[in-house]
């Protein structure tokens, strides 16, 4: 449990948090979501007591361990290797290996039979609770983890620093998961993640036994992990009792109910007013009018939830007229350089009106192929075709990054004319991304991520295209600035072509979904559900229990009987080997696994007996046994499903020849 009372945080005048109090009950899945700068890393501060607050206390049970994804990694950790430093994820393990350590090399000095006594159970503790967290199967747990959230095996032995900063991002969120916490702490996991590792993460955390605090954008993890809501705005924390869904139902419904009953009081006081006003000057209603003063003095007003903070629109101007073709790609192929493709041989129809998201893990060349859409990069062979009055809008990953931080947003925008243009139309465009009057003055090194991207927005819209194509644009964009930008993608009659993480955008915004996998790329004529439910149907029929079917089935049933029983024989034949040389790998494994086991047991027996050993050398033998046990048990799990996969063949073919 994390109980908030009476907390309050200022920085520089400004209340971040002032007098809340909030309660986290063990077990429970909380989704902190408001805007942009309202205080929620600031509430992950406090707990973790990075940040001290100015007022008031938050209450944490001391045995409770928390996992929290850090923002920056301590540069001194850049050195050590991907798999090391994702490996290394419980930092007091090394404080108990070192009292272990200090315990086995004080132990055979020791004389007195109680002080002898209190050593051993405090070994035995120690190794007990080592265990108990998992330090023997931490570095397996890493690679798994590595490798659901897109990184190639091959990276593993890489220093951390030869990785972007994304990715070393998505190391240490592999970090944090296998430290397995009673208490994990999230926030934003998902921006630098594709679509297939926020799916994967999804189905990770929804396992997770202990209490989940997320603080983050992502409606679709939000609508999947949460169950209770926290919106933190204006230095206020109120407490929904329900997921994602029902907080915006909850708090729009009880807007309503609230302005309902602050209309009628208005209007009552109003009358009221208006009574008093017409008998206070006669004697006859004045005590009556006194009365009524005092009725209207009792009045309470009613206080409205105060509104997110998010004020800006998005309205994309009409685009200009093109033809029924937005472009075409005809059997590219790029690599950055020759001896290592990325894409190959690529080929695909983009018609006007379409609103394809590309999809895939990370460095399968999602962003590459914008780029060539847009002539930022130059195929090795094949051509992209744009359409006939195709007009291109083209938003960066790093677009935002991009602006002058002395200009003002006018003066931003205003760069982004042709030479000799007209501003006439400026301001115009200014208003449709939420700028007018004195905020076109604002200098944009004070904005915040949300009005960069509407600034650069503006930017690409002072020359209307009707082609956009878009590089993660929810990126840095709170809750309601991701739907308005929804919205208008939407409304918006053009071509777009986007790349995005987000899976609720992707769902609502797209129409079509091009997905990339290693050296295919594969268009499915359908949203994101649609896709979801097709490339799972896929996957189904490409299981050991659905092999996927060998093309040729007509000449196939043109085979005599005598051809059939043949080739059943010879299936038969070579299955039959397969399965002897199975047998003998899982039974080859098993006997390796028992005898492993004995010598585990001998030597806990020894550790466990009070006599005078050579603890250092049995601890090391101990720890090479636990490792070669591992392997010995995830080879066999992997033999062993193989063998079971050769019965179930063997099964089918002696089936087919009964028949």
């Amino acid at each position: 449990m994390i109980d908030f009372q009476g907390v309050s945080k200022s920085y520089g005048g400004r209340d971040i948090l002032k007098d809340v109090s909030f309660r986290i009950n063990d077990g429970e899945r909380v989704g902190i979501v408001g805007p942009n700068g309202a205080g929620k890393s600031t509430i992950f501060g406090i707990v973790t007591g990075i940040v001290r607050p100015d007022a008031g206390a938050v209450a944490i049970p001391r045995d409770h361990r928390i996992g929290i994804m850090r923002q920056k990694i301590d540069v001194s950790e850049l050195p050590r290797t991907l798999l090391d430093f994702t490996a290394d994820a419980i930092p007091e393990l090394k404080l108990y290996e070192n009292e272990l350590h200090g315990i086995e090399e004080k132990l055979e000095s020791v004389s007195e039979d109680a002080e002898l006594d209190r050593m051993l159970r405090r070994h035995g503790h120690l190794q007990s609770t080592i265990e108990h967290l998992g330090a023997y199967h931490l570095e397996q747990e890493a690679a798994e983890t590595l490798g659901n959230l897109g990184f190639d095996p091959k990276s593993f032995a890489r220093p951390m620093h030869e990785f972007s900063g994304g990715w070393q991002m998505r190391a240490a969120l592999a970090r944090v998961l296998i430290s397995h916490p009673d208490v994990l702490l999230l926030d934003e996991p998902s921006n630098y993640l594709d679509v297939p590792a926020v799916e994967w993460l999804c189905r990770y955390l929804n396992t997770f036994p202990g209490t989940l605090a997320l603080i983050s954008h992502d409606r679709f993890l939000l609508r999947k992990l949460v169950r209770t809501t926290l919106e933190v705005n204006r230095g206020a924390v109120t407490r929904y009792a329900g997921g994602y869904d029902y907080y915006c139902r909850e708090r729009d419904s009880r807007r309503k109910l609230l302005e309902s009953a602050k209309r009628n009081l208005d209007r009552r006081r109003g009358q009221m007013e208006r009574v008093i006003e017409r008998f206070r000057a006669k004697s006859t209603k004045a005590a009556q009018a006194k009365s009524w003063m005092k009725k209207l003095d009792k009045l309470e007003d009613v206080d409205l939830p105060e509104s997110l903070d998010y004020n800006g629109v998005i309205r994309f101007p009409q685009p200009p007229p093109g033809g029924t073709e937005a472009a075409r790609i005809e059997n590219l192929s790029f690599g950055y350089s020759p001896d290592k493709i990325l894409l190959r041989d690529v080929s695909l129809d983009i018609a006007a009106g379409d609103k394809i998201a590309f999809i895939g893990y990370n460095g399968l060349g999602k962003t590459t192929l914008l780029k060539l859409l847009v002539g930022k990069l130059q195929p090795l062979s094949g051509r992209v075709v744009l359409g006939h009055h195709s007009v291109i809008g083209y938003q960066a990953q790093e677009f935002t990054e991009l602006l002058n931080d002395e200009l003002s947003v006018y003066d931003a925008v205003r760069g982004a004319l042709p030479p000799a243009a007209s501003t006439a139309n400026l301001m115009n465009v200014l208003g449709s991304f939420g700028f007018s009057g004195e905020e076109t003055e604002k200098r944009c090194g004070v904005l915040s991520g949300g009005e960069r991207i509407r600034v650069q927005f503006a930017r690409i819209f002072v020359n209307p295209p009707n082609f956009l194509i878009l590089d993660e644009p929810t990126t840095h964009l709170d809750l309601e600035a991701r739907e308005l930008l929804q919205e208008a993608l939407v409304r918006f009659p053009g071509t777009v072509c986007f790349v995005s993480h987000d899976i609720e955008f992707v769902r609502a915004v797209a129409t079509t979904i091009v997905a990339l996998t290693p050296g295919k790329t594969t268009k499915y004529f359908g949203n994101y559900d649609y896709y979801a439910e097709k490339s799972a149907a896929a996957q189904r029929e490409n299981t050991p229990e659905n092999p996927a079917r060998p093309a040729g089935g007509a000449v196939a049933d043109e085979m005599t009987a005598r051809e059939r029983r043949q080739q059943r024989a010879h299936a038969r034949q070579e299955i039959s080997g397969a399965l002897k040389k199975a047998r003998a790998e899982v039974d080859a494994l098993e006997k390796n696994m028992e005898t492993l086991a004995d010598r585990r047991k001998v030597l806990v027996a020894k550790l466990s007996s009070g006599m005078k050993l050579n603890f250092a050398a049995l601890k090391k033998e101990l720890a090479q046994i636990e490792a070669q046990l591992t392997d010995a048990e995830n080879r066999w799990e992997i033999a062993a499903t193989e063998l079971e996969a050769l019965r179930q063949e063997n099964d089918r073919i002696n089936q087919k020849a009964v028949r």
